[in-house]
């Protein structure tokens, strides 16, 4: 999952979108202090199939 966090003054606003795609191309059109975040939960397959 990957979420934008938009913040200004008087509000934080939070997009979720299921690819990267998705959100790297609402990240280009949103206007103000922005950070995009990728979640990976800890039971994600992702994470088993990858060595720590």
């Amino acid at each position: 999952m990957w979420v934008i966090t938009v913040h200004s003054r008087k509000n934080t606003k939070m997009f979720e979108f299921n690819t990267e795609k998705e959100a790297r191309e609402a990240f280009k059109d949103i206007e103000g202090s922005k950070i995009l975040t990728e979640i990976i939960y800890f039971n994600s397959p992702y994470l088993a199939s990858s060595t720590v």
